[in-house]
């Protein structure tokens, strides 16, 4: 009786480490073996014993936020000098976050920050999604804190305003006088290369001036605005921008840049 509840124990331990890497594959990626992670409770209960970083682009961290964090966007070319100076400042633990389980910019942050010398950095790989539910009083939406769980986008709406790659590129290129594509990608993503040459515009969301100049006459003008950032998931927050802008007809493209590779590497 005892062995089998052992076995048991052993069983459901062995299942619960399985779920754990495949819900955070940041913690088993061969590039990040070195980066120490933190749990969204050891956060919290850490709050004033830390800095937290994130690494984010601007305009995903002022829609929504962990209230005490500071932004230092991993894309730019001078991350290491700034996380050092803050580190220098604050002689605090560096945490990284960005949007939550999947994405490894958390992880590639605190990797950047070791390679460039500082040992005290933890990634949080939860994310801004996870720690908004767990406290909303610690984090800000557009600007209000605590957060009203109900004013975050259901994913079911962001859905709706998805195509697939295929879809995507053909209601984009249809009629050039009645579409917009807008690709965000950051420019590391982009690497000087888009999917719909002389038909689209390049603006990440690092700058919103722009990109709000290209949503805002194309609106203007009733075309409907087709954009695609690298996997599919920064679009959620350019939603927040376009719903409150009041427009209409906008679509993003599922998965993204990647998506669209694979769709071409499918093609016969």
């Amino acid at each position: 009786m005892y062995r089998l509840a052992l076995l048991l124990l052993v069983s459901l331990l062995a299942s619960s480490f399985v779920y754990a890497a495949e819900d955070f594959p940041g913690r088993t990626h061969n590039k990040y073996k070195n980066v120490p992670y933190i749990e969204l409770n050891d956060l919290h209960s850490r709050l004033a014993n830390v800095t937290i970083v994130d690494v984010r682009s601007a305009f995903e961290f002022n829609t929504l936020k962990i209230k005490s964090a500071i932004n230092i966007p991993v894309a730019f070319d001078t991350f290491e000098d700034e996380v050092k100076k803050l580190h220098a400042k604050t002689k605090k633990t560096l945490v990284f976050y960005c949007n939550g389980h999947t994405c490894m910019k958390s992880y590639a942050a605190a990797q950047r920050a070791k390679e460039a010398g500082l040992d005290d950095v933890l990634a949080f790989d939860a994310g801004i999604f996870d720690w908004t539910k767990a406290h909303p009083d610690q984090a800000v939406l557009l600007g209000q804190s605590p957060v009203n769980i109900g004013d975050l986008i259901p994913k079911k709406k962001l859905k709706a305003r998805m195509l697939d790659p295929d879809k995507f590129s053909d209601m984009a290129t249809q009629d050039q006088s009645k579409t917009l594509v807008i690709d965000i990608r950051d420019k590391f993503q982009r690497a000087g290369v888009g999917f719909f040459p002389g038909m689209e515009r390049w603006t990440s969301l690092n700058d919103m001036d722009k990109l709000y100049m290209h949503v805002k006459k194309a609106a203007a003008k009733n075309k409907t605005i087709y954009i695609y950032d690298e996997v599919g998931k920064q679009v959620r927050w350019l939603q927040y921008a376009l719903e409150r802008l009041g427009v209409k007809n906008y679509y993003f493209m599922s998965d993204g840049a990647r998506g669209y590779y694979k769709m071409i590497a499918k093609a016969p």
